[in-house]
């Protein structure tokens, strides 16, 4: 089954839903029966369209997913853009872009007139804020499971953000590099049971449709280190799916894996 991108797609769509409303730490499981629901009458957005040079005040009651979802973004590119952290709680009076940067979302101290909302028309849209992909990359990635690509990538298709191996239920899912666990949980709509490892300022890689997640957030892991155990949640069959993403947007992961 293709990994659907939705509400918080590399990243980080998110029981994340319920962290991103401000709720505690995800913990490793041994199994899930959770189902991934979103509200009634609602609609996950699939693919993020960045407002360059735009920004949001976030108000009181407000959460990551609330926003994402009026600004037709995913929850967890918001959430990766702004370098929201677990638990994702975010404050009344905290600026958020609605664009990839590499300034993180500042929180206004209460009482501080909050900074007045700014959209760009597409005609003094920077050049610059568009993310280019280097054809190659400073991480040095290895393939994290055994099995032969069910599914391959293919840009600006929703349903089609990284690649699908396939294997057996238990198999070990193994970090694609070094890096630090930045989410571990199961509250990404289409992700099942996900990991999300850090591994420098631009490049993420994912890890779905788990049986186990045997990492936590904040934990170091190494190339080659177990992390997950293979699984079909959010998914038809016993598979892996695999992101890579650069400064938030999704990659072709053959693009940067070893050859086969």
């Amino acid at each position: 089954m293709r990994l659907q991108q939705t509400t918080l797609a590399w990243a980080f769509s998110l029981a994340m839903f319920a962290l991103l409303a401000g709720c505690g730490r995800s913990h490793v499981v041994r199994e899930s029966a959770r189902g991934n629901r979103i509200p009634a009458g609602e609609h996950p957005i699939k693919v993020s369209e960045p407002k360059y040079g735009a920004n949001v005040v976030v108000q009181r009651g407000q959460n990551v997913y609330r926003i994402a979802t009026e600004n037709g973004l995913t929850a967890l590119d918001l959430a990766i853009w702004n370098d929201i952290g677990s638990p994702y709680t975010i404050y009344p009076g905290q600026r958020l872009r609605l664009y990839p940067g590499s300034q993180s979302g500042v929180a206004v101290k209460p009482g501080t007139p909050a900074p007045r909302s700014t959209t760009s028309s597409a005609s003094s849209r920077p050049a610059s804020s568009s993310v280019v992909v280097p054809s190659a990359s400073n991480v040095a990635w290895r393939w994290p499971a055994d099995g032969a690509v069910v599914d391959t990538f293919a840009s600006g298709d929703p349903t089609r953000q990284g690649v699908d191996i396939a294997g057996k239920s238990g198999q070990p899912v193994r970090a694609a590099s070094d890096g630090v666990v930045v989410y571990s949980g199961s509250g990404l709509v289409g992700y099942g049971e996900l990991v999300i490892v850090k591994h420098n300022d631009q490049w993420l890689s994912a890890y779905g449709h788990n049986r186990a997640r045997l990492v936590n957030e904040g934990q170091m892991v190494k190339a080659g280190q177990q992390i997950a155990e293979m699984g079909r949640s959010g998914a038809a069959r016993d598979m892996l799916h695999f992101e890579i993403r650069y400064n938030g947007k999704p990659v072709d992961p053959q693009q940067y894996l070893p050859k086969r």
